[in-house]
């Protein structure tokens, strides 16, 4: 079983700036697609950014395109999502999350279904 750890949450100002991270032992974001997910308060859980395996796919939510940015580091074997022009709307708990076998031939998707391993969140609040 893997334990995603994401780091990097806290509290900004509108229009500012993030960056999270997520690691673990053993995760390799060469081996299967990953993602970034969130939820508000009262809200379902929602695909934010996802990745393939490769890095070269990508796929965000309408609502954070232009906004956010997923990238992963091979060699550190980190999964990251940069958060910028952060609206209060933003506001949520983030979550990673793995596949647990790769899927090749498919369509990268960004559903919370398609992921098996997942962290336990942090926190992001967009705030005056």
């Amino acid at each position: 079983q893997l334990q995603l750890v994401e780091s990097g949450g806290g509290l900004v100002q509108p229009g500012g700036s993030l960056r999270l991270s997520c690691t673990a032992p053993g995760f390799m974001v060469s081996y299967a697609n990953s993602g970034w997910f969130r939820q508000a308060p009262g809200k379902e859980r929602e695909g934010v950014a996802c990745i393939s395996k490769t890095g070269e796919d990508t796929t965000y939510a309408d609502s954070v395109k232009g906004r956010f940015t997923i990238s992963s580091d091979n060699a550190r074997n980190t999964l990251y999502l940069h958060l910028n022009s952060l609206k209060p709307e933003d506001t949520a708990v983030y979550y990673c999350a793995t596949q647990r076998v790769p899927r090749p031939g498919s369509a990268l998707g960004c559903s919370i279904y398609e992921y098996d391993y997942w962290g336990q969140g942090t926190q992001v609040t967009v705030s005056s």
